[in-house]
């Protein structure tokens, strides 16, 4: 996040903490409005990197799950970059921007996974660039979000992981009523006036709690090289092609995939006391067994918590705990129910 976007949000009555915007002075209210009404949300727990040049695209389509020399112009793809045991390094949206790939990402894992793809870069004409001090992104949803994009003159994308570009960015319609906007940062706070004006602001775990309910898992720091694609449910994202040629990790996804291996799945969790990402799940019937482990959590509307967990299907039924096995208990669903 940008220090002039952090300044802006700070004087827009933002309460901000280790650079993520908690609420706007009312956690339980942002919260509440997020199930009926329309909020923008500031989300500076995520980052944009940029992959340009002639071989950008090619080099992505070779690294990352996803099969990126089939994405449109106009539309956005889950993706996945694996180790080489095809554990998850980092999750991304991926979307087209002029002549630029535009992967967003965890802010947290931004720096790190730009460096990392950059020692891959070798020969090719592919350039690599952390844009976290260049670009903000804003959420909206809402049963009125469309109405907000056309009041703010912005386009609104006609179906789901659609893409419009506008002069200062582009908007991306994650569902029906979710879009974020990818835009530069300095004309960030010029748009965040105009779209308050039509929704509600909110902090940034209300946004992570809606991708909770969405089951749109993110992996980040605490997470990384924790689960092959298919246990955080990729593959019902569209974020893993499994017609595609090699990349990192491919051969034990494919293996994973074919072999019927997945005995660990992405459950939503409801728990009365707060987690992490990577805080693990026990069972007091298997007491020595990690059961399951949290992938993203946020305070859910009416009080408690809510997460996406990856948990091994045998227990998902059974207790479950945070922790130990005589922790918090947890309460899971499947993520259609």
């Amino acid at each position: 996040m940008t220090s002039t976007w952090h300044e802006f949000l700070g004087s827009a009555g933002a309460r901000i903490e280790r650079r993520l915007v908690g609420d706007f002075g009312d956690a339980t209210g942002e919260l509440a409005a997020a199930t009926t009404a329309t909020v923008v949300a500031p989300l500076t727990h995520l980052a944009i990197i940029d992959v340009g040049g002639d071989d950008g695209a090619a080099f992505l389509h070779n690294q990352f799950t996803s099969d990126v020399n089939r994405l449109p112009a106009e539309r956005a793809q889950h993706s996945a970059w694996c180790s080489a045991k095809g554990r998850m390094l980092a999750s991304f949206l991926i979307f087209r921007q002029g002549p630029a790939l535009r992967l967003r990402l965890a802010a947290e894992s931004a720096t790190a996974i730009a460096k990392r793809l950059q020692m891959y870069v070798l020969r090719s004409r592919v350039t690599v660039v952390d844009q976290s001090a260049n670009r903000a992104i804003v959420g909206l949803a809402g049963p009125q979000a469309v109405a907000a994009l056309q009041a703010t003159d912005l386009p609104q994308p006609a179906s789901v992981l659609g893409t419009a570009a506008f002069a200062d960015g582009v908007v991306i319609r994650l569902d029906e009523r979710r879009f974020e906007i990818v835009v530069g940062a300095d004309a960030a706070p010029a748009l965040w006036k105009r779209l308050r004006e039509h929704a509600r602001p909110v902090g940034t775990p209300v946004w992570q709690w809606l991708d909770i309910e969405a089951g749109i898992p993110l992996i980040g720091e605490r997470t990384r090289e924790l689960f092959v694609p298919q246990m955080a449910g990729f593959e019902r994202l569209g974020g893993v092609s499994f017609n595609k040629g090699c990349y990192p990790g491919q051969e034990v996804v494919a293996r994973t995939q074919y072999l019927g291996k997945v005995k660990r799945h992405l459950y939503r969790v409801r728990l009365s006391g707060p987690a992490e990402p990577g805080d693990v799940l026990s069972a007091p019937a298997s007491p020595e067994s990690v059961c399951g482990t949290i992938v993203n959590v946020a305070p859910a509307p009416g009080g408690g918590y809510e997460a996406l967990a990856v948990i091994q299907q045998t227990f998902a039924a059974g207790d479950l705990r945070l922790g130990a096995p005589n922790g918090v208990p947890v309460t899971v669903t499947a993520l259609g129910d």
